[in-house]
């Protein structure tokens, strides 16, 4: 199916040409309305059973650094511009881009302007990053119901950036994990290669290994969800103007006591100002480049 096709709930749009710094991908709801999957997709598929939704942003083996740009209005996935260049991650060996499904759950926002009590870091001012561990490759800008198993504590730059493990309730084998230590026993070897992928990947960038809180260790189900409740009530915050947002663009079309809420003609009009849609550009040579370095 094309990046239009119709995805569960949701349905993307695509502007410009995908690995082009103009790209944009919007999101639409069932009725086909335009939204934003930072504010409009609700934290929750089901909460009693916590369930979560996911925006997928990166699909797994897949190097663009595809993320929702939450300064713009409408939040749509655009991809990482650093020093003017285009963002890919590094291949760094044994790893091939992503080694998971990539992405965010709306509707939560990492607080810069709060220490998180259990990393002593502030938040880094995104919505919380989600690796799903399933066997289906999902695709950019589709809308997922996850189960979070656990979570590893990134600090990135200083940042406490969280890094949620989840996996798809669709996958055939969803029954079988409840907690992060099913994902060690039943996929030996992933937790410590998302660890070392975490740890080394900005590496050939020329920048040192990434640090984490807790020695690199996960924490479990009921810690997670706690972080993700927590940056779920900093973006209640954010998006009724109780917390300053700075530069984050709350545009939203559903959430009722929000300040920003705006009309269906008003969102049209924002995606009807970006570029058409074209075929994607190529993606660079040096981008399927694998770097080899000694472990510490």
């Amino acid at each position: 199916a094309g990046a239009c096709a119709a995805m569960s709930r949701y349905s993307v749009e695509e502007r410009a040409g995908p690995h082009s710094p103009e790209y944009r991908l919007f999101f639409k709801d069932a009725a086909g309305r335009y939204i934003s999957p930072f504010h409009d997709i609700p934290i929750y598929a089901d909460a009693g059973k916590n369930v979560f939704n996911m925006v997928v942003e990166v699909p797994r083996w897949t190097n663009a650094k595809m993320e929702i740009s939450t300064k713009e209005p409408l939040n749509p996935i655009k991809q990482d511009v650093k020093k003017g260049k285009l963002r890919f991650v590094a291949n760094v060996f044994p790893h091939k881009g992503y080694i998971w499904n990539y992405g965010a759950i709306p509707q939560t926002w990492e607080d810069p302007g709060h220490k998180d009590e259990n990393t002593g870091c502030c938040g880094d001012n995104d919505p919380i990053d989600v690796c799903e561990i399933g066997s289906k490759i999902c695709s950019r800008g589709e809308v997922i119901k996850v189960k979070v198993l656990g979570t590893l504590a990134l600090i990135d730059e200083g940042e406490t950036d969280w890094k949620v493990i989840a996996i798809n309730v669709e996958d055939p084998e969803a029954d079988s994990y409840n907690d992060i230590e099913d994902v060690r026993r039943m996929k030996p070897g992933y937790l410590e290669a998302t660890v070392d992928w975490f740890r080394r990947y900005k590496v050939p960038d020329g920048k040192p290994e990434n640090q984490f809180a807790f020695n690199g260790e996960f924490k479990g189900k009921d810690f997670a969800l706690d972080v993700i409740k927590g940056t779920h009530e900093h973006w209640k915050a954010l998006i009724t103007k109780k917390a300053d947002g700075g530069e984050i663009n709350c545009t939203n079309l559903t959430v009722s006591d929000s300040p920003f809420c705006c009309s269906q003609d008003c969102a049209k009009a924002t995606v009807d100002a970006a570029p058409p849609c074209k075929a994607a550009s190529p993606i660079p040579p040096e981008v399927d480049k694998w770097f080899y370095y000694q472990k510490n």
